[in-house]
Protein backbone atom coordinates (compact mmCIF):
# COMPACT_ATOMS: atom_id res chain seq x y z
CA UNK A 1 0.00 0.00 0.00
CA UNK A 2 2.91 2.50 0.64
CA UNK A 3 4.34 1.64 -2.66
CA UNK A 4 0.87 2.94 -4.26
CA UNK A 5 0.46 5.81 -2.14
CA UNK A 6 4.04 6.94 -3.17
CA UNK A 7 3.39 5.84 -7.09
CA UNK A 8 0.06 8.33 -6.15
CA UNK A 9 2.49 11.15 -4.77
CA UNK A 10 4.98 10.86 -7.69
CA UNK A 11 2.80 11.04 -10.26
CA UNK A 12 1.00 14.07 -9.00
CA UNK A 13 4.13 15.67 -8.71
CA UNK A 14 5.33 14.83 -12.09
CA UNK A 15 2.36 16.03 -13.65
CA UNK A 16 2.48 19.22 -12.04
CA UNK A 17 5.93 19.78 -13.25
CA UNK A 18 5.00 18.89 -16.89
CA UNK A 19 2.06 21.60 -16.72
CA UNK A 20 3.98 23.95 -15.67
CA UNK A 21 6.71 23.37 -18.00
CA UNK A 22 4.45 22.98 -21.04
CA UNK A 23 2.10 25.82 -19.31
CA UNK A 24 4.97 28.46 -18.98
CA UNK A 25 6.69 27.97 -22.92
CA UNK A 26 3.47 29.32 -24.83
CA UNK A 27 3.27 32.14 -22.47
CA UNK A 28 6.84 33.85 -22.91
CA UNK A 29 7.03 32.72 -26.69
CA UNK A 30 3.96 34.56 -27.14
CA UNK A 31 4.42 37.75 -25.43
CA UNK A 32 8.79 37.34 -26.45
CA UNK A 33 6.83 37.47 -30.07
CA UNK A 34 4.63 39.99 -29.60
CA UNK A 35 7.10 42.80 -27.66
CA UNK A 36 8.95 41.92 -30.69
CA UNK A 37 6.90 42.62 -33.19
CA UNK A 38 5.90 45.73 -31.22
CA UNK A 39 9.15 47.07 -31.46
CA UNK A 40 9.00 46.16 -35.18
CA UNK A 41 5.72 48.90 -35.58
CA UNK A 42 7.08 51.22 -33.30
CA UNK A 43 10.77 51.38 -35.34
CA UNK A 44 8.54 51.74 -38.75
CA UNK A 45 6.04 54.80 -37.89
CA UNK A 46 6.43 56.44 -34.35
CA UNK A 47 3.78 58.15 -34.07
CA UNK A 48 1.56 55.04 -33.69
CA UNK A 49 3.56 54.51 -30.33
CA UNK A 50 0.35 54.05 -28.00
CA UNK A 51 -1.75 52.53 -30.01
CA UNK A 52 0.96 49.47 -30.71
CA UNK A 53 1.91 49.43 -26.47
CA UNK A 54 -1.67 49.24 -25.74
CA UNK A 55 -2.37 46.59 -28.13
CA UNK A 56 0.86 45.15 -27.09
CA UNK A 57 -0.03 45.02 -23.24
CA UNK A 58 -3.78 43.82 -23.88
CA UNK A 59 -2.12 40.75 -25.69
CA UNK A 60 0.37 40.06 -23.36
CA UNK A 61 -2.29 40.20 -20.83
CA UNK A 62 -4.53 37.40 -22.68
CA UNK A 63 -1.34 35.51 -23.20
CA UNK A 64 -0.36 35.20 -19.71
CA UNK A 65 -3.79 33.98 -18.74
CA UNK A 66 -2.73 30.40 -19.73
CA UNK A 67 0.37 30.64 -17.73
CA UNK A 68 -1.69 31.56 -14.47
CA UNK A 69 -4.30 28.52 -15.49
CA UNK A 70 -1.07 26.01 -15.60
CA UNK A 71 -0.36 27.58 -12.16
CA UNK A 72 -3.93 26.65 -10.51
CA UNK A 73 -3.47 23.46 -11.97
CA UNK A 74 -0.34 22.64 -10.66
CA UNK A 75 -1.02 23.68 -6.96
CA UNK A 76 -4.32 21.55 -7.14
CA UNK A 77 -2.17 18.64 -8.06
CA UNK A 78 0.41 19.43 -5.43
CA UNK A 79 -2.00 20.08 -2.79
CA UNK A 80 -5.47 18.68 -3.43
CA UNK A 81 -5.16 15.45 -6.17
CA UNK A 82 -2.85 13.32 -3.68
CA UNK A 83 -5.46 13.29 -1.18
CA UNK A 84 -8.16 12.54 -2.68
CA UNK A 85 -6.23 9.78 -4.87
CA UNK A 86 -5.27 8.30 -1.69
CA UNK A 87 -8.71 8.18 -0.50
CA UNK A 88 -10.27 6.91 -3.62
CA UNK A 89 -7.24 3.84 -2.95
CA UNK A 90 -8.29 3.57 0.57
CA UNK A 91 -11.38 3.09 0.00
CA UNK A 92 -10.95 0.79 -3.35
CA UNK A 93 -8.69 -1.98 -1.06
CA UNK A 94 -11.71 -1.50 1.95
CA UNK A 95 -9.61 0.06 4.59
CA UNK A 96 -11.77 3.08 5.21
Amino acid sequence: MELAIGIILGCCALGAGICMGIGAIGPGIGEGNAVSKACEAIGRQPESKGAVTSTMIMGCAISETTGIYSLVIAILLIFVAPNILVNVLLKAIGLM
